[in-house]
């Protein structure tokens, strides 16, 4: 049984068809998305008003449970969840990975939700035993490592291990950097835009969403923010947690100053065009600053490919012709000397 596995692990066609098949799937995952129709910012516009009706449904959901309380004296009973809900509740992994720093990470990822905490938690229960698995797979049946001693191979089974763990912590933070940085691309513009909109006597919630329409095309995620925020307006009892809740969700100083502008303009009556104005300066600013220091890392990071690729081929241009004409000389030279 063992010699029919590595027959076939080690046959070079069984790999060549497993790369084969694993191209075709990518490039049919690659190019089906653009034959299926519909934009990024529609099916996020869709999710984000399926996200409204929900946080309708929930403030109207509380309203009707505050009033059975009251009447009843008591709270309702949750029935119990099955798949992924059931196994967290029941091993209470909440309490035992989960914070308010992991929810937050979660928010700035742009993932909202019980549910999405539900899977980072399911996933972070599982991976180390399917890495473990892996590793056990690798080392017994493969036979990897054969000649190292135990402990190393204790050691690489623990590893395996504990990247399955940290695998779903990798994934939220790579994506909510990959968010931030679309943010913090759009944002001047956002700003600019939205400076424009309340100066011709817009409202903030029509400026928020006449900014998310034009800005969508530019940044996905910042359109959605803006239109979750507009609805956030008008469900929320307070405007200020709104602002908040943006600052929040997105992560970043930028966003944050200018919902706390927003909060004083409408707490003391200040106009909120003269603070959009200034903070929109500052943003292009800050992004002029950045590229300025991008263009001033630049020369040290090309250092060592100017040393390693365009040197040797610069001498060799230089110096080739020369080189060339010197061997010709000594060669005409020598094939002289036998004749005279």
């Amino acid at each position: 049984m063992m010699d029919a596995i590595y027959s076939v692990v080690e046959d070079p066609a069984v790999a060549m068809a497993v790369l084969v098949s694993l191209a075709v799937f990518a490039t049919i995952y690659t190019v089906l998305p653009a034959f299926s129709g519909g934009s990024s910012l529609k099916v996020r516009m869709k999710t984000v008003a399926l996200e409204r009706d929900e946080l309708r449904a929930k403030q109207r959901a509380r309203l009707a449970a505050e009033a059975d309380r009251r009447r009843k004296g008591g709270g309702l009973r949750e029935e119990q969840s099955v798949g992924m809900r059931a196994v967290v509740d029941r091993l209470d992994l909440r309490r035992a990975l989960a914070d308010e720093s992991t929810v937050n990470s979660l928010r700035v990822a742009g993932f909202r939700g019980q549910n999405p905490l539900t899977r980072f938690l399911f996933f972070r229960l599982v991976l180390p035993f399917v890495g473990l698995a892996l590793v056990l797979f690798y080392l017994l049946v493969m036979g990897g490592l054969a000649e190292k001693p135990f402990f190393i191979k204790a050691f690489v089974c623990v590893l395996g291990a504990y990247a399955g763990f940290y695998l779903p912590v990798l994934y939220v933070t790579n994506r909510a950097s990959k968010r931030k940085a679309s943010i913090q691309a759009a944002w001047p513009d956002a700003l600019d835009l939205m400076l424009i909109c309340v100066e011709s006597g817009m409202s903030i919630e029509a400026a928020f969403r006449k900014v998310a329409e034009e800005i969508g095309a530019q940044s996905v995620e910042l359109a959605e923010e803006f239109i979750l925020t507009n609805a956030e307006l008008s469900f929320l009892q307070e405007r200020r947690q709104a602002y908040e809740n943006l600052g929040a969700r997105t992560g970043l100083e930028t966003v944050k100053s200018v919902t706390q502008a927003l909060i004083q303009a409408e707490r003391y009556g200040t106009p909120v065009s003269s603070a959009l104005r200034v903070l929109a300066q500052e943003s292009r600013e800050l992004r002029m600053n950045a590229a300025e220091k991008k263009a001033a890392a630049l020369p040290p990071k090309l250092t060592v490919p100017m040393i390693l690729f365009f040197l040797p081929v610069l001498f060799a241009v230089i110096l080739g012709p020369a080189g060339i004409q010197v061997s010709e000389r000594f060669g005409s030279g020598e094939a002289a000397r036998p004749a005279e």
